[in-house]
């Protein structure tokens, strides 16, 4: 095992490097059309209580597992004790199953960018023909991986920092820009409401209620990256004098505000254009391109938007690949160069398998989900919240709540007002919420392979 020699260059690289890898397609893409399929505003409640309870303890911990041990996600565990290596792998495992659908989307993302450029094809059935189909989404993905796989290669401070202190503010900004016009179309006060005024009659019963527990929680985690050794990995980057409480919160806080700037520029479009909020996953992609329709000059406007989507699909992506990259140059003899092209090769090939099954071969399924919804329930149903159970059992009972708090305090250096509860939510609250949840949702998927 080879401790990490790379460092963030500066606290607000780190920052943008983090939060870039909470603000993706989890915010952009996911989470307007899981809030449309899980009863609006109901659902951003429940969510918002999981940020609190799971999101700001687990990311925390993540956090001071890895600048505590400078190694990456599996290695980190380990140190703090040998036969809990396990629970990095659970990061390690959960960042590949992510990257083979998310690296599909991002596939989408940069055809859209060139369909916007050529002005053709952009209306609200494009993209159900377009993912149906077998080479060209693959193509695309295959590029998106491309551009994972240089930015890894060249490190920390020289790869993934330097894009996601460029391009998460421009993607801030343009958003911004996105949702103030939404808000300006006609009916948008329909998608605000939706939104944002909770609708009791979507929860029709404990059933309804507990199908939007199971999205907020995986939502939490695939959001801000938890349980999937990214916080681990991006910690043991970090030098000491980083006050670990003020990171988690800053990146905590931007990732809900954009979340919500995502939802308000997304769903006020998809009830004035006269969509339905529960599309399922290509809400973003039908419904932007008639927003850019009705602009002027929008040709222009949408191929920098979808950039700018690819930028933050980046800035994720690049935080999932550099989890596994890391793992497999401390473990191995291969270059970091070397390690990314080989990652990327089998991530490439498990994408293929996730692509086909939206057009060519819709019928292969597990349970009654295709292989694409497949790897994002297998990443965000159940290695995530387990790799996120383990990280609360780790810090709250092997390495100790006094460790942790030494290792975020920096030995007593910044205060943490929050010790006492940040100690019974990773001890008791987050281990009870997850394991129910968890519990429910493996249950969930197994009872209709018996039907």
């Amino acid at each position: 095992m080879k401790a990490t020699k790379e460092q963030w260059s500066s606290k607000f690289g780190f920052i943008m490097a983090a939060a870039g890898s909470a603000i993706g397609l989890g915010n952009l893409w996911k989470f307007p059309y899981i809030t449309g399929t899980s009863g609006g505003a109901v659902f951003v409640a429940v969510y918002i209580v999981f940020l609190l309870l799971l999101g700001i303890p687990i990311l925390l911990s993540e956090l001071a597992i890895g600048r505590f041990a400078g190694m990456n996600a599996i290695d980190s565990c380990a140190k703090i004790h040998p036969r809990w290596g396990f629970a990095g792998a659970f990061g390690v495992i959960g960042a590949f199953g992510v990257m083979a659908s998310y690296s599909v989307v991002g596939g989408w993302v940069i055809r859209y960018i060139i369909n916007s450029f050529t002005d053709t094809n952009m209306n609200s059935d494009y993209f159900t023909s377009f993912s149906a189909q077998s080479f060209e989404p693959i193509l695309w993905m295959a590029v998106f991986l491309l551009l994972n796989c240089l930015i890894v290669k060249s490190g920390v401070s020289n790869g993934i920092e330097k894009v996601s202190t460029v391009l998460l503010p421009l993607l801030i900004i343009f958003l911004i820009a996105i949702m103030i016009y939404s808000l300006t179309l006609p009916n948008a006060a329909d998608g605000v409401k939706f939104f944002l005024v909770p609708d009791f009659s979507a929860v029709a019963s404990l059933s309804d209620f507990m199908s939007i527990v199971f999205n907020a929680m995986g939502q939490v985690f695939f959001s801000l990256s938890l349980g999937m050794g990214t916080l681990i990995t991006y910690g043991s980057y970090l030098p000491k004098d980083n006050n670990l409480a003020s990171s988690t919160v800053t990146i905590v806080t931007l990732d809900t505000i954009i979340a919500i700037i995502s939802g308000l520029a997304i769903l006020p479009a998809v009830f004035s254009f006269g969509f339905e909020p529960t599309e399922g996953f290509g809400l973003m992609f039908r419904t932007l391109p008639a927003v850019f329709s009705r602009i002027t000059g929008g040709t222009i406007i949408a191929t920098a938007f979808f950039i700018l989507v690819l930028f933050a699909a980046l800035t994720s992506s690049i935080s999932l690949l550099e989890v596994i990259v890391s793992w497999v140059c401390s473990n191995t003899k291969l270059t970091r160069t070397w390690a990314s092209v080989i990652v990327t090769v089998l991530i490439f090939i498990a994408g293929i398998f996730s692509s086909l099954s939206v057009g060519a071969i819709p019928d292969i399924k597990i349970g009654n989900m295709s292989l694409f919804e497949f790897f994002n329930f297998f990443s965000d149903k159940i290695i995530m919240p387990l790799g996120g159970l383990f990280i609360c059992i780790l810090t709250g009972y092997v390495w100790g709540i006094d460790n942790a708090v030494k290792e975020i305090t920096n030995n007593g250096r910044f205060k943490f007002a929050a010790k006492k509860l940040f100690a019974f939510s990773i001890r008791y609250i987050a281990p009870a919420l997850i394991a129910v949840i968890f519990a429910s949702s493996l249950i969930s998927f197994i009872l209709p392979l018996f039907r």
